[in-house]
């Protein structure tokens, strides 16, 4: 029995640079379509960086016509003022699919390394190493675009595992 695959767009928030990936899941196997980075510069004033973020994932959305849409929880405690900035940037990234009617998931760091790795605490590299090796073949130009492709597979595990209990344990 085989599935229509399902396009995911995984998203890493950032103000300076946020990473996108996408995947398609056909409930069994998962396929690199797409990744990227949309990115500002500090030069410019916050409302424009926070347009052109928006224009950017709109045009990414718009182009790759994904189904579903997965953004990491971003948790930043150094600085207040970056940490509102990229509270900001944050909403903008969740607001992007959502006005493109996208369902949108939010995950943690350290569930995004669970589904990915098996380990919640596990290093960037190895979450890099993983999302290699779950999708032959990618490449990735910035380390945030990798970071993308990783929680698009972690909302693919996710939501395999929601549609299983949806379907409800059937003993043999």
């Amino acid at each position: 029995m085989s599935r229509r695959p399902i396009r995911i767009l995984g998203l890493d928030p950032g103000l300076q640079h946020t990473g996108w990936g996408l995947i398609e899941h056909d409930g069994f196997r998962l396929r690199f379509v797409a990744e990227g980075v949309v990115s500002t510069t500090p030069a410019e004033d916050l409302p424009d960086r926070l347009l052109a973020l928006h224009r950017g994932l709109a045009a990414v959305i718009d182009l790759h016509a994904p189904e579903e849409a997965a953004v990491e929880n971003t948790y930043v405690a150094r600085n207040p003022d970056s940490a509102l900035k990229l509270g900001q940037a944050r909403g903008v990234v969740v607001l992007a699919p959502a006005l493109a009617g996208l369902a949108v998931a939010q995950y943690g760091a350290m569930e995004v390394k669970r589904a990915v790795v098996g380990n919640g605490h596990a290093a960037k590299e190895q979450v890099q190493a993983m999302v290699k090796h779950l999708l032959p073949g990618v490449t990735f130009r910035r380390a945030d675009a990798a970071d993308a492709l990783a929680v698009a597979i972690c909302h693919a595990h996710h939501r395999q595992s929601k549609r299983a209990l949806a379907r409800g344990y059937q003993p043999a």
